[in-house]
């Protein structure tokens, strides 16, 4: 993904010109568009972190092994990021490597959705029964309840610091990573730490559109190096 994109299905969107303010996409009209992916550096996690104005959410500590595969936002210069991706990647509790998305978003822009393989642009209504999955979230306790969409993944979303929160983590058996008590920091408040950051290859679902899939043995963490 070379030119910024709709946050809701990856289309091709049209810059803001002399008849209209906003970027526009053919499908979902207005939309804060989805910047190119790029390889991940310390330097391009930073660089998202100091203009977000969303929770740019982190498995914080690191699982051991695990490293950041990529970081994705969707917003411009005008306005930020409003919602934020965070892709990391390791030995699943249960064998295997297992691969997580974080996504923190404002209401309407539908980029957790889209990679949750809902319909969007938001999850609706949280429930009112009892939670699927907890996660600490900046040190509060955060319900998440499962969010059906794709399938292939265990997905589940939530409320944190008054956006969107969504976890999704493939296979569906890496899910278990959340019974270990899953600890998330806003790394906009890590300071320093930040260039502690392990990252490795780029993780090819941050660029994919609904209904494709990373292709096996092509995922974050091959031929990579903790």
């Amino acid at each position: 993904m070379k030119e910024p994109s709709c946050p809701r299905c990856g289309g091709t969107v049209q810059p803001p010109g002399l008849w209209s303010s906003g970027w526009g996409c053919a499908l979902h009209g207005t939309v804060l568009p989805q910047q190119p992916v790029v390889q991940p550096t310390v330097e391009v996690v930073a660089d998202v972190v100091r203009r977000s104005q969303v929770p740019v959410w982190l498995p914080w500590p690191l699982p051991h092994a695990w490293l950041v595969t990529g970081v994705s936002w969707a917003g411009d210069e005008r306005t930020g990021a409003r919602a934020v991706a965070v892709a990391a990647s390791g030995p699943a509790p249960l064998g295997g490597m297992g691969e997580l998305l974080l996504v923190a978003e404002e209401p309407g822009i539908g980029l957790g959705a889209r990679y949750a393989g809902m319909p969007g642009p938001d999850p609706g209504a949280v429930p009112d029964g009892r939670p699927a999955a907890k996660v600490d979230a900046a040190g509060h306790p955060t319900a998440l309840w499962c969010a059906a969409g794709d399938d292939s993944c265990a997905s589940y979303v939530g409320e944190a610091l008054g956006s969107w929160l969504y976890v999704l983590l493939w296979p569906e058996s890496a899910g278990a990573l959340l019974l270990e008590g899953l600890q998330l920091a806003d790394a906009r408040d890590l300071g320093h730490e930040i260039e502690l950051l392990p990252v490795g290859a780029l993780s090819p679902r941050l660029a994919a559109r609904p209904g494709q899939r990373a292709a096996a043995g092509s995922g974050p963490g091959a031929g990579t190096t903790p």
